[in-house]
């Protein structure tokens, strides 16, 4: 298993769902680890029960991830990796699509992913050490029906994270995208997925934990030779 001992990790979304998972991957490897999220009753909630820290963070506020990455890095002094977790779905035909609707999406799916690599990169070039792993979706591979800015977002999550592999590879930080396909969780709890999983070849959803181990990997040393890549958690989907 992954050796995290000593590491300072911050996971963005990380009241519920594969964040929480990924958060307790990430303990269990020896990280101490850093939950941030608005949804701050579930948040305190989930970092009490696994015995992480938390933090109030909307992810779409430059504001809000100066004062995480200040607060985290004058505590423990350094930030060794950031899991981009945090995201939302809106489903809706392009032609119902309201602006409002794909403002939300885009603000928190790629803006918070930029502004996020933006606030760490700093620590992690002093450190000359670090590892960013952006959450993205296989609607970063495809075009997903009724989900244009999800997709949209998803899409350009894979090409910024390439883009800050190039910039960021030679400080020793390294960069990567997951692409889960269909895992189990609240935001995916309304989807057709009877329907859905008969274009799965393993047949089942993913447990998030299955989509955590992959990004423990990643910002661990056992991935030290990976960056500017997407890895794809989907079950066969795009085999």
């Amino acid at each position: 298993m992954a050796d995290m001992t000593g590491k300072v990790v911050i996971i963005t979304g990380g009241a519920r769902g594969q964040g929480a998972a990924e958060g307790q991957l990430f303990l269990d490897a020896g990280a101490t680890v850093v939950l941030t999220d608005v949804l701050d009753d579930e948040g305190e909630k989930t970092a009490g029960e696994l015995g992480a820290e938390f933090l109030h963070h909307d992810v779409s506020s430059e504001a809000d991830w100066a004062k995480v990455v200040d607060d985290v890095a004058g505590r423990h002094g350094r930030i060794d990796a950031l899991v981009n977790n945090a995201g939302i779905l809106h489903a809706a035909q392009l032609v119902n699509y309201q602006t409002e609707d794909w403002d939300r999406v885009i603000a928190i799916n790629q803006t918070g992913v930029f502004l996020g690599m933006r606030a760490v990169a700093p620590t992690m070039i002093e450190q000359k050490a670090g590892s960013i792993v952006n959450i993205s979706s296989v609607a970063g591979l495809e075009g997903i029906f009724g989900s244009m800015a999800y997709t949209a977002s998803k899409f350009a999550v894979r090409g910024m994270t390439k883009v800050a592999a190039k910039e960021l590879s030679p400080h020793n930080v390294r960069v990567n995208s997951v692409h889960p396909g269909i895992i189990d969780t609240v935001m995916t709890a309304d989807f057709p997925k009877e329907r859905m999983l008969r274009g799965v070849p393993l047949g089942r959803e993913a447990d998030p934990a299955e989509v955590g181990r992959m990004v423990l990997f990643l910002a661990s040393e056992d991935g030290s030779y990976c960056s500017g890549q997407e890895f794809v958690v989907d079950g066969g989907m795009h085999g």
